[in-house]
């Protein structure tokens, strides 16, 4: 049975964010229609900020009216996210 993402507290993500070395930037980059905002929605939702179900369709980023109206991402936009890594037998 797959776990509901627990939501992670606003003091954790600054006290990650004060040790460099475990910030990871990154970009999503694709043609258009290729599935970018779904793609941000599921690392959103794996941090428990959206429901999966409604990754893809709530378009947690696009804050601006014209966004939501038109169904197009018009502007960069940034979020802190937490990775917790889970330990198999390898590591």
């Amino acid at each position: 049975q797959k776990q509901m993402a627990s939501r992670i507290q606003t003091n954790e993500l600054l006290e990650l964010q004060c040790v460099p070395g475990r910030v990871r930037n990154m970009c999503i980059l694709a043609h258009v229609d290729h599935g970018k905002t779904t793609l941000a929605d599921l690392l959103i939702s794996s941090n428990g900020l959206i429901s999966e179900r409604q990754a893809g369709k709530m378009r947690y980023l696009d804050s601006m009216e014209d966004e939501q109206k038109r169904g197009i991402t018009m502007r960069a936009s940034a979020i802190s996210l937490l990775y917790r890594h889970k330990r198999g037998k390898g590591g």
